[in-house]
């Protein structure tokens, strides 16, 4: 069985997609199972008979999912695609799709009547 921690705490958790791997989530998120609301990632097995050339057996592999639904879909990144997207984030690449502070709120109003 699978794990899912926030940092604070750890849960039970199992994506049917890729079983037994231990998610880890934004620190600033609710591991309440009720209120699901975050992009999970987890350490994945090395690469194996990877459909693209440019991934080799025993490329280290990052899975990346969806909270909310147990069967939601996996991707898979090499360790070296997800640093380089997370340097993006980090230089505020991304910055134009983040939630906006009203959006934000809208989020938490929410997750507090689930």
């Amino acid at each position: 069985m699978g794990t899912l921690s926030n940092g604070r705490g750890t849960v039970s958790f199992e994506n049917s997609h890729a079983p037994g791997l231990d998610w880890r989530k934004a620190g600033r998120t609710d591991l309440d199972p009720i209120v699901k609301d975050c992009v999970i990632l987890a350490a994945a097995p090395d690469a194996k008979d990877h459909p693209h050339d440019r991934i080799p057996d025993g490329t280290r592999m990052v899975a990346i999912s969806d909270d909310k639904d147990t069967d939601s879909p996996v991707l898979f990144m090499s360790r070296v695609e997800i640093s380089k997207f997370f340097d993006g984030v980090l230089a505020g690449e991304f910055d134009h799709l983040r939630a906006s502070e009203e959006e934000l709120k809208a989020a938490l109003e929410l997750a507090s009547t689930v």
